[in-house]
């Protein structure tokens, strides 16, 4: 079976505002297009300083256009920017085609690619919202608001039952907003209780964050092999943007028995929605809580510094801007460029690469477990539940016994230092 059948024919068009973006944030629609099984079998452009307000393009492109969506065969249009209701409506009425905006691009796919009940929750929160103002323009929902012919004696108009129509579908609409609110609530209560477990035992968390399709869960995958654990416990890679939405967290253990979470996080993409943004900050929760993050950056994209900035403002927008960073430049492999190279806090390195691995490793060391204690401490030989602790959570250099009972040697976070502060030993 040829799967380019099962294709959506579509033709993109965008409006060059910003010279220096513009080619890429084009190629970026595009592979988002892609992403949701759509074909692009053209692309239709317009430089101008501002967006008509009727229909985006200007007439005579407006009138391309339709020639474009009849030559091609063509039933949909993606634009590379938030179109207004009216902006949709001309556009589809002019074309005879259906138009979907680069945020209903987005929420197309992330719709199709949540998978967890909280996913699902944000992702239908977001397209809530965004259909609220859009009631009345896709074709399915257009409504007629005109009001009825006057009646009675003192000339009172009735409603229509469109106007009626599109006041309950609203109603509709901002009811389910509502109660999918509260079930986020509840959901973000029950992660919050797990995130709450999880810093009792004082483990240190590390976050993925990054564009998407820049190599966060390959470089995962590669921390879960190199440290020893379970393949069940991989996270999908897929060449795709949005491959996945979840946050997955993983409990790691460094050779000296240091553990650590490390989280992989959904990707982000040049004009995120801010209704997604908004939905998305529980599941970026576990970026906001973390003692360290790696924004994974794809070091072979020409415009990785525009990636850079992405993620970097979009942190910002959902709080995130005073966690320590580490910037992983992957994907060196396809530059004629060794690796893996340390500069300050930046990493040029492959993800598929061991070696690159192990030196990432090294600085999430460095940087998660700088205030760590190296004490000796003498345990009774009553308290064997002590030793036994230790040898579970802390990194102990040394253990000796004499008549007092068990001496250890060992590193400490600053939660356990000072809970056995009772039976720390002066160092010869």
């Amino acid at each position: 079976m040829d799967l380019t059948q099962t294709l959506t024919r579509v033709v993109t068009i965008g409006l060059n505002q910003h010279p220096n973006s513009f080619n890429y944030s084009m190629t970026e629609l595009n592979n988002l297009a892609e992403a949701n099984n759509m074909k692009v079998v053209e692309t239709l452009v317009q430089k101008l300083d501002r967006p008509d307000p009727a229909t985006y393009f200007g007439k005579g492109k407006i009138e391309e256009l339709g020639q474009v969506v009849i030559d091609d065969g063509v039933d949909t249009i993606v634009a590379n920017d938030e179109l207004s209701p009216s902006q949709i409506r001309n556009i589809e009425k002019a074309t005879k085609a259906r138009i979907i905006d680069r945020t209903g691009l987005i929420l197309e796919i992330f719709a199709n690619r949540a998978q967890s009940r909280e996913a699902k929750l944000q992702v239908e929160l977001a397209k809530l919202k965004y259909q609220l103002p859009r009631l009345h323009t896709s074709a399915s929902q257009r409504l007629d608001q005109q009001t009825g012919t006057s009646s009675g004696a003192g000339g009172a108009t009735n409603r229509g039952a469109g106007e009626s129509q599109y006041e309950m579908n609203r109603r509709t609409l901002e009811k389910r907003i509502t109660h999918v609110n509260h079930e986020l609530k509840e959901a973000d209560k029950a992660d919050q209780i797990k995130r709450q477990q999880r810093d009792k035992s004082e483990t240190p968390t590390v976050a993925l964050v990054g564009y998407t399709n820049a190599g966060k869960s390959t470089i995962m995958n590669g921390m879960i092999n190199l440290l020893g654990e379970n393949e069940d416990k991989q996270v999908l890679v897929k060449n795709m943007l949005f491959a996945t939405l979840d946050t997955s967290v993983r409990k790691l253990t460094l050779p000296d028995q240091k553990k650590f979470l490390l989280s992989d996080t959904v990707g982000f993409v040049s004009q995120l929605p801010h209704q997604l943004v908004q939905a998305f900050k529980s599941t970026l929760a576990e970026a906001a809580n973390a003692d360290l993050l790696i924004q994974v950056v794809d070091y072979s994209d020409p415009h990785r510094d525009m990636m850079i900035k992405t993620t970097e403002d979009t942190l910002k927008e959902i709080g995130i801007d005073n966690i320590p960073m580490v910037v992983a430049l992957n994907k060196a492999d396809k530059m004629e460029t060794p690796y893996p190279t340390r500069e300050g806090d930046n990493l040029i390195m492959a993800a598929t690469d061991k070696t690159s691995l192990v030196e990432l490793t090294a600085i999430i060391k460095e940087k998660v477990f700088k205030n760590f204690k190296t004490l000796q401490l003498m345990i009774p030989f009553d308290k064997g539940d002590v030793v036994s602790y230790l040898n579970d959570n802390a990194t102990v250099l040394k253990t000796d016994y004499d008549a007092n009972g068990t001496l250890i040697t060992a590193e400490l976070n600053e939660v356990d230092a000072k809970r056995f502060s009772r039976y720390v030993q002066p160092v010869d």
